[in-house]
């Protein structure tokens, strides 16, 4: 027989964990499934010298926050994987570990979840297998030639597992860029293709961006509802790199480094890649967000009279001659690393609410099913959706939506 409980939790990371949280503190029966261990992508989907975009006083959650003596700095790979582990553990997180899904289907007002260890019938169901699940690679990778070696975001961890020779990094957003940037620095010969991104400087005004971000609101912004969920799937992330010197991390730095930018790569046959006539075009754009933003924070200063030093110069990205093409035997490299972002996999959700680009339609976490909900997806009820901090803002709300669903009552107080 199946085995029974409220609500199913599907993905022991941070937006797994603050939903179980959440649903501890209202007493609501529920069981979080994870295909590894808890936090399992940060143990071992992520390169070594990862560190969070975010510094450590944004590393918050339901229940528990950091306190550190680095408040300031940023949490490394290893890090974030201790802290969620403590986390589940001072609640006794309900996780039953090494776990696959293998279906969802919803049927007579509740929903059938299959796992490799057995069925269960639940009320509700939360997906909280985030935004960053399956590399997205693209579809004219399987016509380069097999000489080239060709890695994903979930393979990568060190420059020592590279081939040598020259690299191509395809997308340069945060984890592109700062992939590149270790690279060049370790002795490589990088080639970044660069299409559309979003340029921010990692301190401005005397603080770290992500203060201001929070002080403005704009963290807090919430999702534009004209925006389908599969353009929102694909929003870049800024380029940030969570350095404890507190150093920028843009194109501009790059390639003041040695390395080459190109754009955007179009096409690929045998040992040629097509690369689009537009990185100008991506530069400008990005240059001109950017001025927005900072414009903002300094009406925000300028607003509250807040003590800020003035601003400082921040150059623009010089806009470099761009090749039509690279033919990479010809200039000797060898590995493509494709930082192309993420999609998500719902091959084993079988409930209609999938969009024609295979995100989950739903709105501020609800979808069209009755009981069944996400968390932690980009731009989900806000612009932080995908953060660790913004996943425990919207924890609580989801977690609210499925009381009323289950006609929890709170808690009664001590």
């Amino acid at each position: 027989m199946d085995r029974k409980t409220d609500v199913i939790i599907i993905g022991g990371g941070q937006a797994g964990l603050a939903t179980s949280r959440c649903l501890t503190d209202l007493g609501i029966d529920h069981l979080v499934i994870e295909r590894g261990e808890v936090a399992q992508r940060w143990r071992a989907e992520r390169w070594n010298s990862l560190r969070l975009l975010t510094p450590n006083w944004m590393t918050r959650l339901p229940g528990w926050s950091y306190q550190g003596r680095d408040p300031h700095g940023f949490m490394s790979r290893k890090e974030v994987t201790e802290f969620l582990t403590a986390y589940g553990a001072d609640f006794s997180a309900p996780v039953m570990t090494h776990t696959r899904v293998l279906s969802v289907a919803h049927r007579a007002g509740a929903f059938l979840v299959a796992t490799t260890r057995g069925n269960w019938r639940a009320r509700s169901v939360v997906i909280a297998t985030g935004a960053c699940d399956v590399p997205r690679v693209p579809r004219c990778a399987s016509a380069i030639d097999p000489s080239i070696a060709q890695v994903t975001l979930d393979s990568y961890k060190t420059s020592s597992q590279i081939a040598r020779g020259g690299v191509l990094v395809v997308g340069a957003s945060a984890s592109g860029l700062q992939i590149a940037s270790a690279l060049q620095s370790s002795g490589c010969d990088v080639t970044l293709a660069a299409g559309r991104h979003t340029r921010v400087p990692r301190t401005y005004r005397g603080r770290d961006i992500m203060v201001w971000l929070e002080r403005t609101g704009i963290l807090q912004e919430k999702r534009d509802p004209a925006r389908d969920v599969d353009t929102l799937a694909r929003t870049h992330s800024v380029q940030l790199i969570g350095s404890p010197t507190g150093r920028s991390l843009d194109l501009a730095a790059f390639r003041a480094q040695g390395g080459r930018v190109t754009g955007r790569l179009t096409g690929a046959e045998g040992t040629r890649i097509g690369l689009g006539e537009t990185l100008r075009q991506d530069i400008r754009s990005a240059e001109a967000r950017m001025g927005r933003i900072l414009r903002r924070i300094d009406q925000h200063i300028a607003r509250h009279g807040l003590n800020a030093p003035a601003p400082g110069r921040i150059d623009p990205v010089d806009c470099p001659v761009a090749p039509a093409q690279i033919d990479l035997a010809r200039e000797g490299i060898r590995t493509i690393i494709w930082a192309t972002g993420y999609s998500r996999d719902y091959s084993w959700l079988h409930v209609p609410v999938l969009s024609p680009g295979g995100e989950i339609c739903q709105q501020d976490g609800a979808t069209p099913v009755a009981g069944l909900y996400t968390v932690g997806l980009p731009y989900m009820r806000r612009c932080n959706s995908s953060f660790i901090d913004g996943v425990g803002q919207d924890a609580r709300a989801i977690t609210k939506l499925i009381a009323n669903q289950l006609g929890a009552s709170p808690p009664k107080a001590a």
